[in-house]
């Protein structure tokens, strides 16, 4: 349910999680569903703006035992559009070390800037990983980044679903179709750069850009 609480997740716990991510037979890969940036934004405990400082691998726990290591960014939190009620200011975010285990590779000591996405831990960590929204924050577009403030979380009630053949149609009122793979072969096309799903006050939900409506060809796709 959109708003509903999350638990709060542990090291091990998160670890497994993400090693049932690989697809059978490919150890080094790591698998993630596609997911429109809204509902990323939805899903997500924390949503940042940041810059990397620095990076150093660490353990993933206190148990000698455990092999695994993390990667341990050190940030420079520029602003924070989620998660204010479960930490105010961040300043060290971790990934698995492990490529297969879906870690992230950021560009430390540079001017460069990210919108980050992830989970808080059940110590507080904040823990981040390739199935999650990162992206360099110039690659934003201006809807992208002013629905961050706004739209984004107030239509999270709104269902988005991937289409990635026709026809394509919506099972229920409150859904959007996502046409980006369908129209360009790539996840974060025109539709996800520039569209926000939102509800109107009936409880139905459509695609809209500011004050325009979606574009026709998102409209013709739901044909056969």
């Amino acid at each position: 349910m959109p708003g509903s609480p999350r638990p709060a997740l542990s090291w091990v716990l998160l670890l497994r999680l993400l090693a049932l991510l690989r697809p059978p037979g490919l150890g080094e890969a790591c698998s993630c569903a596609p997911a429109h940036p809204q509902q990323h934004i939805c899903h997500s405990a924390l949503v940042i703006r940041a810059k990397i400082s620095s990076e150093k691998v660490v353990p993933a726990s206190a148990d000698p035992a455990d092999t695994e290591k993390m990667l341990r960014y050190e940030i420079k939190q520029i602003k924070m559009f989620k998660g204010f009620e479960k930490v105010k200011d961040v300043q060290y975010i971790y990934t698995p070390f492990d490529s297969s285990l879906c870690g992230v590779k950021l560009e430390a000591n540079s001017q460069k800037q990210y919108l980050l996405t992830g989970q808080v831990l059940s110590d507080g960590k904040v823990f981040i990983h390739l199935c999650n929204y990162i992206e360099p924050w110039e690659d934003l577009s201006l809807v992208q980044r002013e629905s961050l403030n706004h739209h984004y979380h107030l239509n999270c009630a709104c269902q988005i679903t991937t289409c990635y053949t026709v026809p394509c149609t919506i099972s229920a009122p409150n859904e959007c179709l996502w046409t980006d793979w369908l129209l360009e072969q790539k996840l974060y096309g025109y539709q996800a750069q520039h569209y926000v799903c939102m509800k109107h006050v009936d409880g139905t939900c459509s695609w809209y850009r500011s004050h325009l409506l979606l574009r026709k060809e998102f409209v013709d796709i739901i044909q056969p």
